[in-house]
């Protein structure tokens, strides 16, 4: 298996998310880091964590010329090594069992949508490494102690299967490719051209998905089963503009069942 998260010009946020996966209770897996041409700081980071952790990360880079996710993202996909795919993001710090979750919950002709829960920045900031090497992070009190109110979505730190079940059975939330928590097969992703580069921020992962569904491939929701911690940050890359653009795509996927892309892996 290969895990695959995308990353730029956030030092303190990678470290959590990697540490993360370096205490996953399934451990024979690789990392792949879709780097969208972040700072040299970055990569001595990556560096430092090659060598401090077990599970291998092999470094993927471009130069920066923009937000350009979806093409770092395929060249991530072509970097792996392994057949099936776990994908989440840079400001993800995953739950001890999720990547053994994927693993246990994937299937043929299927892909995997998961969730995620989101934090504030005062906690996300106050998550340390030794938080989450003892999960200390995914206790329910612990963050209720740090100022997290409840809320509904607060159902999510619950570890009990037959309630994960009923919940992924009941939840009108439709399933999709969700890039913070989903996975796949590579010979699916490949099949379909990978990500649209022409897409920027808004909707990129929902529209491979789209895909996926239109070349048969049938999603599987375990949105209350696998929990990842979404940091909190700035998105100054969030335009009208690619969200506009991102659409208009998506609609045309959609009102032609398009299973392929011209502006994916291969041009």
């Amino acid at each position: 298996m290969s895990v695959i998260f995308s990353t730029y010009n956030s030092e303190e946020w990678l470290e959590k998310v990697i540490i993360g996966f370096s205490v996953q209770t399934f451990k024979n897996f690789e990392i792949i880091i879709a780097d969208d041409g972040s700072r040299d700081t970055t990569k001595a980071l990556i560096d430092r964590l090659k060598i401090e952790i077990d599970i291998p990360i092999i470094h993927v880079w471009h130069a920066d010329n923009g937000f350009q996710k979806s093409q770092i993202l395929n060249k991530a996909i072509v970097a792996s090594t392994t057949d099936y795919l776990v994908f989440t993001d840079g400001d993800c710090i995953p739950r001890n069992d999720f990547v053994e979750l994927h693993k246990k919950f994937r299937k043929k002709g299927h892909f995997l949508s998961g969730g995620y829960f989101k934090l504030p920045m005062d906690i996300s900031k106050l998550i340390s490494n030794e938080d989450i090497k003892t999960q200390k992070c995914f206790n329910l009190n612990w963050l209720k102690s740090k100022g997290l109110t409840s809320n509904f979505k607060n159902i999510k730190f619950n570890k009990t299967k037959w309630i994960s079940s009923f919940l992924n059975t009941i939840t009108p939330t439709k399933p999709s490719w969700n890039g913070h928590n989903a996975s796949g097969w590579k010979s699916d992703l490949l099949a379909i051209n990978g990500f649209d580069e022409r897409m920027q921020y808004g909707g990129q992962d929902r529209e491979l998905g789209e895909r996926l569904v239109n070349f048969g491939i049938k999603p599987i929701q375990i949105r209350y089963s696998t929990l990842c911690l979404h940091l909190d940050h700035p998105r100054g890359y969030a335009t009208r503009e690619s969200i506009n653009k991102n659409k208009k795509i998506r609609q045309e996927t959609k009102e032609q069942n398009k299973k392929w892309t011209d502006f994916g892996i291969n041009k």
